[in-house]
């Protein structure tokens, strides 16, 4: 089968399409014909090493690999057909077109891809593409996560900082499927994107600072590792929420500290990837309250150009990358 691997941490350049065996799925397995897959920025991270949150180098480098990587093909999130199933599997049946998540055991980036029947995985609904449920599992199951973590209320006002990538685009969504007034906060490309998804209001970045802003809000979701902390708890009204997905070692000591001192809250606790999530996103996608916002989607001979546009934020939303099944 083709894949997408890198033997040796690096730039963009140390990916390359080769063939490797095709895997075989035990009793308790599937075998899935892999049909799209996200390309994440912690993909990007784990090709080069270069963590945006720099604390857990270390316990990184030591489960990933210390010289060069252990599992060569990177890839977590994506959609696909089941081609075999295990004499054990009850579940699913060939033929079934899926989706979710590979966790820790990556894989994606290839033809075929076999799990345990018990993976974060379910079928796909006939109304979305393979495309668009490639696009869900990670930001919609993180930002998913967070929001139930602090019971949005009707017309709650929500800032999303880092409002126009994966996590980011969902977490605009369902903020405005519970209610909130949400405003997102990123680059100016990313504008229309972000507008036509719901947001109510958008703060450029580039040209201003959110933290100069004499707005309070309820819920601060923050993507942005090097945002200021005392500036987001700041702007929180009284009872507010700092939901920090993408925390330093700082900011999570801080953390402890914030709601013993203050009236605020501060959340930082990791999105567990469970069926549960994945079946309450669907129930959102039927209801017409999300749906995925793709940015471009690439075919394997572009990986390359794939990784370069997610690592130098260029995308507006989610970046895919087709598998090419004969």
């Amino acid at each position: 089968m083709k894949a997408i691997v890198y033997r040796k941490y690096g730039a963009t350049d140390v990916l390359e399409q080769q063939v490797l065996p095709k895997p075989e799925p035990s009793e308790n397995e599937l075998l899935i014909k892999v049909k799209s897959v996200e390309v994440t920025k912690t993909d990007c991270e784990m090709r080069s090493f270069n963590f945006a949150v720099k604390w857990f180098w270390l316990p990184l480098r030591l489960a990933l690999g210390l010289f060069k990587p252990r599992r060569k093909v990177l890839g977590s999130y994506f959609s696909g057909e089941v081609v075999a199933v295990g004499c054990n599997v009850k579940e699913f049946s060939i033929g079934d077109a899926v989706f979710g998540s590979s966790g820790f055991s990556l894989g994606a980036y290839a033809e075929y891809i076999s799990l345990p029947s018990d993976a974060c995985l379910v079928k796909k609904p006939k109304e979305l593409t393979f495309e668009q449920a490639a696009a869900i599992p990670l930001g919609g199951i993180n930002a998913l996560h967070y929001l139930q973590r602090v019971n949005i209320k009707k017309a709650d006002k929500v800032l999303v900082n880092g409002a126009g990538a994966s996590i980011g685009s969902f977490a605009v969504q369902i903020a405005k499927a519970m209610g909130a007034e949400v405003t997102a906060v990123d680059s100016s490309v990313k504008k229309a994107m972000l507008q036509e998804i719901g947001a109510d209001h958008f703060i450029d970045y580039t040209k201003s600072s959110f933290l100069d802003t004499l707005e309070k809000y309820d819920v601060i979701f923050d993507m942005v590792p090097q945002s200021s902390y005392s500036g987001c708890i700041r702007l929180l009204k009284p009872n507010g929420r700092y939901l920090c997905a993408n925390p330093t070692f700082i900011k999570m000591l801080r953390s402890v500290v914030t709601p013993i001192v203050t009236n605020k809250q501060v959340y930082f606790a990791f999105a567990p990837e469970t069926k549960e999530y994945l079946i309450q996103l669907i129930e959102l996608v039927e209801k017409q309250k999300i749906l995925p916002a793709i940015d471009k989607v690439f075919s394997m001979e572009r990986i390359i150009e794939a990784h370069q546009r997610v690592e130098t934020e260029q995308r507006c939303g989610i970046v895919l990358l087709t598998i090419n099944n004969e």
